[in-house]
């Protein structure tokens, strides 16, 4: 593929429009990637017509992180106020989902990924002081990076959807390096508090035949299963991750010595 097969194939490239919801349906384990931006309305989760089901997530669950400013995301009339980097679990079977800002000079910007779902658990709101913390990286390998593991086993059940956010200290460019493999589930990528100038290179294909992507600030890439997932930055960035497949094991990952890339 050349590198606008790959764009149309793998990079949703407008995630936030004001008072739109934008949406991308991938067949990579048949995820939805979108987001909302509320400014001067309340937004609304509508059905995706090929679903052929009552509501968006009558056989779906879905995964809420907000990358802007203050917002409440409304789920069968229980509102959650989300603070920058928050984020909420909606479960299966919920009705009725709407998203409203604050402030519409400083408007929310929810980011959404929902996969198909077989059980009903609870809805719950994540603030980041729920969140499963790790710290990894060296200064010396310009990684340093805090990960929030916020809708994850650990913190609450799911039928698979694994979602958190990585956030690189300033003066570190790499993330996940050396990179990994997990068959067993997809991932998708969301790169976002990137300076207007500033561009992240996501690298992705097989081990031994990589590709790259030129990615902007709320931009969003879709990594198949057998596909490599690790970027660069031209300076501090922050991403939010999130997996679906059969194995919701975050260290589940088959990794890739750095001999073996191409």
């Amino acid at each position: 593929m050349d590198t606008d097969t790959l764009r149309r194939h793998f990079l949703i490239e407008r995630l936030f429009a004001a008072d739109q919801v934008l949406l991308t349906l991938s067949h990579v384990d048949r995820v939805v990637i979108g987001g909302a931006m509320p400014v001067s309305q309340v937004l609304r989760l509508t059905p995706e017509p090929s679903f052929r089901t009552e509501h968006f997530l009558s056989r779906r669950e879905l995964g809420v992180i907000n990358l802007g400013g203050p917002g409440t995301v409304v789920t069968d009339g229980t509102e959650h106020a989300l603070a920058k980097r928050e984020a909420v679990y909606v479960a299966m079977g919920t009705a009725e989902v709407t998203f409203r800002s604050a402030d519409p000079a400083s408007p929310a910007k929810f980011y959404l990924v929902s996969a198909p779902a077989h059980a009903r658990f609870e809805t719950v709101h994540l603030p980041l002081s729920r969140a499963r913390t790790m710290q990894l990286g060296e200064a010396a390998k310009a990684n340093r990076r805090t990960i929030y593991q916020l809708i994850h086993p650990d913190v609450v059940r799911t039928c698979q959807l694994v979602m958190g956010t990585t956030v690189l200290e300033p003066g570190s460019l790499w993330n996940t390096m050396p990179c990994h493999v997990h068959d067993r589930r997809m991932e998708a990528y969301c790169y976002y508090d990137l300076p207007a100038d500033a561009r992240v290179f996501h690298f992705m294909g097989e081990p031994d035949h990589t590709r790259h992507l030129v990615v902007a600030d709320g931009q969003a890439l879709i990594s198949p299963g057998w596909s490599i997932h690790t970027g660069v930055g031209t300076e501090a960035y922050a991403f939010v991750w999130a997996m679906a497949g059969e194995n919701q094991d975050y260290t589940d990952m088959d990794h890739v010595q750095m001999k073996d890339l191409r």
